[in-house]
């Protein structure tokens, strides 16, 4: 593991997780997922903490308001965090309204954003924006903003139009947004969630997927949305649950090269309702079966080995964004669909084909300062790694340990972060990986 940066700096963490299943087993996903999320926070200590959750409160919110209360409770008054003295909490709970609700409040589909911003106590001239008054205010204490975040003037709270999604006029998906001001760093954090794959067969049918169209837009809507003409534009990092998805039509001819395909139709409507691959040999061996709701291929590995780097050339959706979102080399396995079965927390679920759906992205003005201040990480004890050329290694380990200890759908927070070792006056935030300039 490499050591740590000299350069001085203000460390930051950029955390974000899909924490639906964590309250439907509250008494043993929730908690074994905080003592991961502890201990990351305590590897990393950083100054400036920030926490992405999309599907705040499981599948059916209302019914799980007290576990909702009990989780930020457990956050905030948590002795790992004690020394966060100052905090900020957006919970999007208006689930009674379909206008308002960053997803529908219908049962069958996932509810809200939840954003958390920690502030070291060490961490001096720390300011957030107000978007109504156009200008930075202080920030102090602990506070927590739930029911409508419209009228919130620390934050801009949007969903998609609902044209966006027309298989799921009601599905509400979008984004939250916060900017600060550490030193004289203004920087966005925004807290997204994109569109899912409906169905695997229509995801099938083209290369790239319908689906990967929908998000595209809605993705192209948020960036429009943050650099307009309304403020001062200041660089950004996006951070939450994309649903990426491999490309499901170029994936199932690559692990299905030699198979036959058998399409099995329903015997009322003559639509096809199911797929199945099968070895041109070896006994006529299924490979793969697929259904709308089904991806079972037989051998997963091809997904875990070598962190699935093999599979990386069909993870295409961020390249249409090439000029206008940056990322770190992905070293760590797909981030979805994991077993929800709490002892089979390695297994990917068969629901979906593996995919990098959490995503820490960053704006082009970030990726320059970034690599102009690489330099910074020279220093580190060995064994070393380029600077910037992956993400934490904090994050492979958070991933495996969690697996291990089967504690979500998503086996742990998805985690970008910045060396510590501040200097006593901070300065600006700082790369999650080298000690460069963040900007």
């Amino acid at each position: 593991m490499a050591g740590k940066a000299a350069a001085p700096g203000t460390a930051v963490l950029l955390v974000t997780a899909n924490v639906g299943s964590l309250f439907d087993d509250p008494e043993n996903l929730q908690k074994n997922w905080l003592r991961e999320f502890y201990q990351v926070v305590h590897a990393h200590r950083p100054h400036f903490l920030a926490l992405h959750c999309q599907e705040f409160g499981g599948k059916n919110y209302e019914a799980s308001m007290s576990h909702v209360d009990k989780f930020v409770r457990e956050l905030l008054s948590s002795d790992a965090m004690t020394e966060y003295s100052r905090a900020r909490v957006y919970l999007d709970e208006d689930y009674k309204s379909q206008e308002h609700f960053t997803v529908s409040a219908l049962p069958s589909v996932e509810p809200a954003l939840g954003s958390f911003y920690f502030l070291h106590e060490s961490l001096k001239n720390i300011s957030q924006f107000d978007f109504k008054a156009k200008k930075y205010k202080k920030v102090t204490g602990k506070e927590i903003y739930s029911d409508t975040l419209e009228s919130t003037p620390m934050l801009e709270k949007e969903k998609f139009p609902q044209d966006y999604f027309p298989e799921c006029k009601w599905s509400r998906k979008g984004f939250i947004r916060t900017r600060w001001c550490l030193a004289d760093c203004a920087f966005d954090l925004v807290n997204i969630h994109l569109f899912h794959d409906a169905s695997n067969l229509v995801a099938w049918e083209t290369s790239p997927s319908v689906y990967s169209g929908i998000r595209h837009k809605a993705l192209g809507y948020v960036l429009d949305r943050i650099i307009d003409q309304r403020f001062e534009k200041a660089s950004y990092f996006v951070f939450g649950d994309f649903n990426f998805r491999l490309d499901s039509k170029s994936v199932v001819e690559t692990l299905c090269t030699k198979a036959t395909m058998q399409t099995v139709r329903a015997a009322d409507t003559n639509e096809v309702v199911k797929l199945i691959f099968r070895e041109s040999d070896n006994d006529r061996k299924v490979m793969l079966q697929l259904e709308k709701k089904l991806f079972d291929y037989f051998n997963q590995e091809v997904f875990r080995d070598d962190n699935g780097t093999a599979l990386l050339e069909f993870d295409k959706e961020l390249s249409v964004f090439k000029d206008r979102l940056y990322e770190l080399d992905i070293s760590f396995p797909p981030s979805y669909p994991y077993s929800e079965d709490s002892s089979q927390g390695r297994q990917y679920m068969n629901t979906r084909c593996p995919a990098w759906c959490d995503r820490v992205l960053m704006s082009p003005s970030a990726k320059e300062l970034i690599l102009r201040g690489s330099d910074a990480s020279a220093t580190r004890g060995p064994p070393a790694r380029p600077p910037c050329s992956t993400r934490s290694h904090v994050l492979r380990q958070l991933h495996r340990q969690a697996r291990l200890r089967a504690t979500a759908r998503r086996p742990a927070p998805h985690v970008a972060s910045a060396p510590d070792g501040a200097p006593d006056k901070p300065h600006i935030p700082h790369c999650r990986v080298c000690s460069c300039d963040i900007k």
